[in-house]
């Protein structure tokens, strides 16, 4: 009787079991097939039309500035430093002083060749009439003349020898760092201070000798780098070296650009863009609108529903892109013009997935954008 009961209470929780199992299978056939059933609600998105625009070529390098007027002014004697008349840094105008050596020993002869020179062109003059009046030879004339000479000379000498201890700007321009000091003995070819002229300023880069052809004087270049950011500055090529480079078959040219915030200094790298006059068809589509990966770019086309109309869906698309402008970028293929394509948000969305359209926040695209806040 006991072990009846025993297996009857195992049949039992066998039963039991089982009906448990078959209610729990029923259960997920049911989730798995309201799974299938589910339509995820469509994604609001911002759209854009593919454009077919007229864009013009450039050529692209990198480049280095150079001041239109740069040298370091130096001593051209050796002499001690009595005095300095600039602050580093400054603006200086040509011809200002800016150190001056000790020059009393010049000062002191000085006065002496110059009486010297006076009393020498004053026998001079005497000679003249002497000879006049034939009471002295040509041979005594010529003597003067000499005397004459040699004193002027001599008193000029060291005239020009106290204004080369006046150093002074050769040309406008900004000042550098102090390299002197007061009392110190210059020798000559000692630097003293770097000037530069810093508006305009030129710029130097290189392009392949097959672009030769496509260059000339006067082409329009934009001027990006890191001390402007967000912004350009336009110049024009100046001048083309004659000579290619043998070694990289490069050509060398030198375009001049203005800077009046002098925010451009010689010595910086620059990118920089040489407009050319020639158009090219471009297809273009907002930056945004492009989904990077490594296998390759994409985009989200939107298109009509299969299931009802009106019904908006959209197609992952891979496209081959060309030139970035602005906030647009070309397409090479795999788009054609009148395309509707979502411009943002597309990391979250998938191939065959439902969205809306609503422009109402949608941003401005374009190619030469001009943020509010620089």
């Amino acid at each position: 009787m006991r072990k009846r009961s025993i297996v009857l209470a195992i049949l039992g929780l066998i039963i039991l079991i089982g009906v448990l199992a078959g209610v729990k299978v029923l259960q997920i056939r049911k989730m798995i097939e309201q799974g299938k059933e589910y339509v995820p609600p469509p994604e609001t998105v911002t759209v854009a039309p593919v454009v077919s625009e007229s864009w013009g070529t450039a050529l692209t390098a990198v480049g280095s500035l150079t001041a239109v007027q740069g040298v370091t002014v130096a001593a051209e004697l050796t002499g001690k430093v009595m005095e300095i008349d600039f602050t580093p840094g400054a603006k200086v105008k040509a011809g200002e002083l800016l150190v001056r050596q000790d020059t009393s020993s010049e000062e002191a002869r000085l006065p002496g060749l110059e009486a010297r020179t006076v009393l020498a062109r004053k026998e001079l003059e005497r000679a003249r009439r002497m000879l006049a009046e034939k009471i002295i030879s040509q041979s005594d004339f010529d003597s003067a003349v000499a005397a004459y000479d040699q004193a002027r000379a001599e008193a000029d000498n060291v005239r020009v020898t106290i204004a080369k201890k006046h150093l002074r700007a050769p040309f406008s321009g900004r000042l550098g760092i102090r390299q002197v000091n007061l009392g110190q003995i210059l020798k000559e070819g000692e630097p003293v201070v770097t000037l530069q002229t810093l508006d305009p300023v030129f710029v130097d880069f290189s392009l392949p000798q097959q672009q030769l052809s496509q260059l000339r004087t006067g082409l329009k270049i934009r001027v990006t780098c890191d001390a402007l950011p967000g912004s350009e500055v336009e110049g024009k090529i100046t001048a083309i070296n004659p000579l290619v480079d043998v070694e990289t078959r490069n050509i060398r040219i030198q375009a001049t650009v203005a800077n009046k915030s002098e925010k451009l200094r010689p010595g910086m790298f620059v990118n920089v863009n040489v407009d050319l006059p020639q158009q090219e068809k471009v297809l273009v589509i907002p930056a945004t609108a492009v989904l990077y990966a490594p296998f390759g770019d994409s985009v989200f086309v939107v298109v009509e529903g299969p299931k009802k109309a009106g019904s908006k869906v959209v197609s992952q698309q891979f496209v081959r892109l060309g030139k970035k402008r602005g906030d647009l970028v070309a397409v090479t293929s795999g788009l054609k013009a009148g395309d509707i394509v979502v411009s943002t948000g597309v990391f979250k969305l998938r191939n065959g997935q439902a969205v809306v359209v609503d422009n109402r926040l949608a941003p401005e695209f374009s190619a030469e954008p001009k943020p509010e806040n620089r």
